[in-house]
């Protein structure tokens, strides 16, 4: 019982933390926010601008020798491939940012119209991301595969970016242990699907890692059960994913995995318009 307090005191603080951190992230997003709106309007400016100047330089190209007149071209076809990357990377970067404030200031139960293959794209890529960060010789192959044409669905985005970012986790970190005792010629990789089927929305996160043990499959959904070391996991994620998709959104929650071989988590969620 004294072990079982402890290990609960160390979650909650653990969730604290994660609580705090949770707010300055929003802070921060936010504060990035604005400079980086200034970045991609400067950079259109910038590009209708140069438009602007390449039309001069073609009204008054006969008074240019062929060399400077080339080298100018160049030089502008650069610059407006140069600044549509700055254009398209900030957006993209603002894109993170919503995301982020989505959910730490969401409303609570609130569904929303969604685009779902691009929130779970914008998750998983952080989730792969954030492993990175934490463990510089981490690094997967990552397979995606999005149904074209999907409506806008009503979810409640700030949960399910939290349901996808809880299992992509635990798939990084599963992947990620295997390669630590694998043989050689193993290649960590993560499949993801997103698809309509029936008149529901079907999202699927498949690893290649360790897999679960009988035990682990039994405990999956408890609460604080958690097989990472003290301070790598809550042990709350899958039972909040399960609240999230079963509960939140009336929906299924259905894994398949082979000690070894890996594991498939699969979202069944219908279709709200």
């Amino acid at each position: 019982m004294e072990q079982q307090i402890e290990t609960l005191q160390q979650q909650l603080k653990k969730q604290e933390k994660l609580a705090s951190l949770g707010m300055l992230s929003a802070g921060i997003a936010h504060e990035i926010q604005n400079p980086l709106n200034f970045v991609i309007n400067f950079s259109k400016m910038s590009d209708k601008l140069l438009k602007d100047l390449a039309e001069i330089v073609a009204d008054n190209e006969d008074n240019l020798p062929d060399d400077d007149r080339e080298e100018v071209e160049d030089i502008v076809a650069d610059l407006k491939e140069n600044l549509a990357k700055i254009v398209e990377h900030g957006e993209r970067a603002i894109s993170i940012i919503r995301g982020i404030l989505l959910v730490s200031r969401g409303k609570d139960n609130e569904f929303l119209p969604t685009d779902v293959s691009k929130l779970v794209k914008e998750y998983v890529w952080l989730s792969y991301h954030a492993m990175r960060a934490n463990q510089k010789n981490f690094n997967i192959s990552i397979h995606e595969n999005y149904e074209e044409g999907l409506p806008l669905m009503m979810v409640i985005p700030q949960d399910l970016s939290r349901a996808v970012l809880n299992v992509m986790n635990n798939a990084c970190y599963a992947v990620w242990k295997k390669s630590q005792t694998a043989e050689a010629g193993y290649q960590p990789e993560v499949n993801i699907a997103v698809k309509s089927a029936d008149g529901n929305i079907v999202i699927s996160i498949a690893d290649n890692g360790e897999g679960m043990t009988d035990e682990v499959k039994q405990h999956l959904y408890e609460n604080f059960f958690t097989t990472k070391p003290v301070g790598q996991g809550t042990g709350l994620g899958m039972a909040i994913t399960r609240d999230i998709i079963e509960d939140k959104h009336q929906g299924r929650l259905t894994f398949d995995s082979e000690e070894g071989k890996g594991t498939t988590f699969t979202f069944t969620i219908p279709i709200r318009k």
